[in-house]
């Protein structure tokens, strides 16, 4: 791996597991500080360690993206540890999924709070540092479920707004030298897509080798496939790419 993000601090919401925690390995392996905000005590504790354990620059702390406070003051620590904050990915998610005529208020506004919430005050707090210097590169990640999926009428509607959220604020924050981009993955192997095949009563390799029959590539997707495509919209290079959602997916998306 290469030194590509040496000095620059990332910032990773639900950074613990799966696609985060990938994402928050692949900057550390490449140079970067990493911070990770989530909600999941013991698989802070257990990535906290093994980065630590490797050396890595790293800061943590249990916080939960729907709090405003709890954002903000982390945001100000990390500012505070490593000087900047130059890559802000917003990953925490959650699933509720159920079709329209079962789903509950509480199914609805959880997936709301966590997606669209949670990115807003990322991205509000992020953004006041990212000014102030004149650089920044925000990674918001979507999901091909924003074009529609049977059964996810509130996790599209979020991941479908996601894609809202990045096209305004490329706008807004391109001026100030910080450019917002998504990244909108497909069926990839985690603790989410395993909690569906359980959900629906089906095995997961059963489920798994169903999806890559439909891709074109002929495999699912792995954490590793999103972690670079976010190190790719997060590196310097990337400046003149702004306001987009790249699908990984292994194939098109309409």
């Amino acid at each position: 791996m290469t030194g590509r993000f040496k000095g620059r601090t990332a910032f990773v919401t639900g950074g613990s597991r799966g696609i985060g925690k990938e994402i928050v390995k692949r900057f550390a392996e490449e140079g970067a500080n990493v911070a990770i905000i989530d909600v999941n005590e013991q698989a802070v504790i257990e990535t906290e360690k093994e980065l630590a354990e490797k050396g890595f620059p790293i800061y943590t702390k249990i916080a939960s993206v729907t709090e405003q406070e709890q954002i903000e003051q982390a945001m100000k620590e990390v500012y505070g540890a490593f000087g900047a904050i130059d890559i802000l990915v917003n990953n925490a998610g959650v699933l509720r999924d159920n079709l329209l005529f079962k789903m509950t208020d509480d199914d609805w506004l959880t997936v709301m709070d966590v997606h669209l919430k949670g990115a807003f005050y990322a991205c509000r707090a992020a953004q006041k540092y990212m000014v102030k210097q004149q650089y920044g590169r925000v990674i918001n990640i979507s999901s091909t479920s924003a074009l529609g999926n049977r059964g996810q009428a509130n996790y599209a509607t979020a991941k479908a707004g996601i894609q809202g959220l990045t096209k305004t604020l490329a706008i807004e924050l391109g001026p100030f030298g910080v450019t917002v981009n998504a990244v909108a993955p497909g069926f990839i192997e985690t603790d989410m897509t395993k909690a569906t095949a359980e959900r629906i009563g089906v095995p997961f390799a059963e489920l798994a080798k169903a999806k890559a029959n439909e891709i074109p590539v002929g495999r699912i997707g792995r954490p590793e496939d999103i972690a670079q495509a976010v190190a790719f919209l997060a590196d310097e290079r990337s400046s003149f790419i702004n306001g987009q959602v790249l699908y990984v997916a292994g194939g098109p998306e309409n």
